[in-house]
């Protein structure tokens, strides 16, 4: 955890910058807006899925008491 916290404090603006630079190389600039759609749909489905679960367990617990 400690060694975690000590990579992302030492992430300065010249690190960003490279990591921003080489996504862009590797993917184009037609793909990245692709590829962050995909991953918002992914997380939206995640966060209802986890939603949809949470309220079942609470109908479960209901129905024992």
């Amino acid at each position: 955890m400690i060694a975690q916290t000590i990579f992302l404090g030492m992430l300065g603006p010249w690190q960003i910058v490279l990591i921003v630079a080489v996504v862009v190389l590797l993917f184009g600039g037609r793909k990245i807006p692709e590829l962050m759609k995909g991953l918002g749909s992914g997380i939206k489905e995640f966060k209802n899925a986890t939603k949809e679960d949470d309220k079942l367990e609470g109908e479960a617990n209901e129905s024992k008491s």
